[in-house]
């Protein structure tokens, strides 16, 4: 992990295409921007967990859908 300090309204720039800036510090808090292009999708990594999870649950469902699926069709009638 790169680890860097910034100032408020200071940035870092990842790859030519995404800018951080730090634009508050209040306390524990700190605010930040984030400019990338619109199709890099930017999630608080709570929320990138949760799809995560779901994403995995909905593909876990369909491999038991289909191996029901594929049993079905292996029994001989």
């Amino acid at each position: 992990m790169l680890v860097l300090s910034r100032k408020k309204g200071e940035s870092i720039v990842i790859q030519d295409e995404i800018e951080i800036t730090v634009l508050s510090v209040e306390g524990d808090n700190i605010r930040i921007g984030i400019k990338a292009p619109k199709d890099i999708e930017i999630f608080r990594k709570e929320v990138y967990l949760a799809i995560e999870e779901a994403n995995r649950e909905s593909a876990a469902q369909q491999v038991d859908q289909i191996e029901a699926l594929m049993r079905h069709y292996r029994e001989p009638k």
